[in-house]
């Protein structure tokens, strides 16, 4: 079977792809909600001067805004309707995981099948609504603020109408990325929320880049540092790759079966563990755990007027999360390291791949069947699961900290280089599974049609 299907992928080609309609429609379904995402990055909330908010921006570059930013696709800097993008959508699912996993009427709904789902993705949206208020309510007084601290209004009209009419906006735009996320898992190709921060990372490739090679051009920054840092991130873009394709094959054998000569033959398989289980989901969830607070405290911060008390706790508290500072870097590390562990053990259930294994006769050589094959995965995993932690945060944070030290503005670092490979590997990988199935379907087809006309 496995040699059918290595036979199939290696047979893929431009007309299985123009046959496979099903699979035309997806990709045409995802391409257009991501057009309509970066439509709507270009839509402002209610009251806002672009002109004013763009020169009010520059004057707060660098750090966790322009960090954010590049995640958003270059929303927040406009201010749109969703400049929050689903950062925090993804915080409340992280909340409501960890609830899954520690609160026992949460465990209770996990275990209860699709209907359980239903239930904790309902109480991930009304989460996600309070989050978004609440960051987007002090996104707008932070907008007003700014206008005492830096002579610079973005605001036409400040007051609570302008408030309530930010917050709503941000609340529908968050909502909407959200339900646009939901429907190109569902009816489109690869996962509708890692594609649309891939969306936002991409948008913003092009600006960064030509800062890059104008800043060489001009002499701001050396050339052979800007040679090394497109070297640099060829070589990362081949590591993740490499990684990312990089697996344990744990060996299961089969009892022995009489074949149709009389033969007794010994079946053979190997179970695949991924080296980073976890995939792209622990930068993303720590990120979100970082940059939606620090976001709002740096527009809080920003907003706060100089003689107020809150201002020196707020400036102190923002330079010391800043985005490169050591707290924010040990922080972010803390936050990957976690989310490896956590992630790994809801994506494989050593209790339940083992109880398979004995139901269907497998076994791993040495092994008793049942619960030491449970301990024996559980082993294998957190010894693998150590090696992807340490490969995430060293391409996370590595580049970061050596770009950081050479002074090159430069945000492309390694989350996002990490996310754009991540997602676009699993695409195409959900893009060839697609294109295999067609094909599988073709064949079968084909043997009905043959065995009709021979009856």
């Amino acid at each position: 079977m496995a040699s059918a299907a290595e036979q199939l992928a290696s047979n893929l080609s431009l007309a299985s792809f123009s046959k496979a309609t099903e699979l035309k429609k997806r990709l045409w379904f995802t391409l257009g909600a991501l057009v309509l995402f970066r439509l709507l990055s270009f839509v402002p909330i209610p009251g806002i001067d672009p002109r004013a908010l763009a020169n009010l921006f520059q004057t707060q570059q660098g750090g966790v805004l322009d960090f954010f930013n590049t995640f958003s696709g270059g929303s927040l800097s406009r201010m749109s309707i969703i400049a929050l993008g689903v950062m925090p959508y993804i915080t409340a699912s992280i909340v409501v995981q960890l609830g899954a996993s520690l609160y026992e009427p949460w465990k209770v709904l996990k275990k209860e099948g699709e209907t359980g789902r239903k239930k904790l993705n309902q109480y991930t949206r009304y989460l996600t609504v309070l989050l978004t208020s609440v960051q987007g309510y002090f996104i707008a007084v932070g907008l007003e603020g700014w206008a005492a601290t830096k002579g610079i209004s973005a605001v036409v009209e400040p007051g609570m109408l302008f408030r309530m009419a930010a917050t709503i906006s941000l609340v529908g735009g968050t909502l909407f990325l959200m339900w646009i996320g939901e429907q190109i898992t569902s009816r489109g190709i690869g996962n509708g929320v890692s594609l649309i921060i891939m969306a936002g990372i991409v948008a913003s490739m092009p600006q960064h880049l030509a800062q890059l090679f104008e800043g060489g051009r001009t002499g701001t920054l050396d050339p052979l540092l800007v040679f090394g840092i497109v070297i640099g991130v060829v070589g990362l873009v081949l590591f993740i790759c490499f990684m990312e394709r990089a697996q344990r094959r744990v060996l299961i054998q089969y009892p022995k079966r009489q074949t149709a000569r009389g033969m007794m033959q010994q079946e053979r398989s190997h179970l695949p563990l991924k080296i980073n289980t976890a995939g792209v989901i622990p930068p993303i969830f720590a990120s979100s755990l970082l940059l939606m607070p620090l976001t709002v405290l740096q527009f809080a911060g920003g907003g706060a007027t100089p003689d107020s008390s809150s201002s020196e706790w707020l400036i102190t508290l923002s330079t010391y999360l800043q985005h490169g500072a050591p707290l924010y870097l040990a922080l972010y590390a803390g936050g990957i390291i976690f989310f490896c562990f956590f992630y790994t053990a809801v994506q494989f259930n050593s209790e339940e791949t083992a109880e398979n294994l004995k139901r269907h006769g497998g076994f791993i050589p040495g092994i008793r069947p049942g619960k030491a094959t449970e301990q024996y995965f559980d082993y294998l995993l957190n010894r693998i699961t150590v090696i992807g932690a340490a490969y995430l945060t060293t391409i996370c944070l590595i580049p970061e900290i050596a770009l950081s030290q050479a002074g090159v503005p430069f945000y492309l670092g390694g989350t996002s280089l990490l996310i754009v490979v991540n997602v676009t590997m699993d695409t195409v990988s959900q893009i060839q599974s697609h294109l295999i199935a067609h094909q599988y379907g073709d064949l079968i087809k084909k043997a009905k049609l043959k065995g009709a006309r021979r009856h």
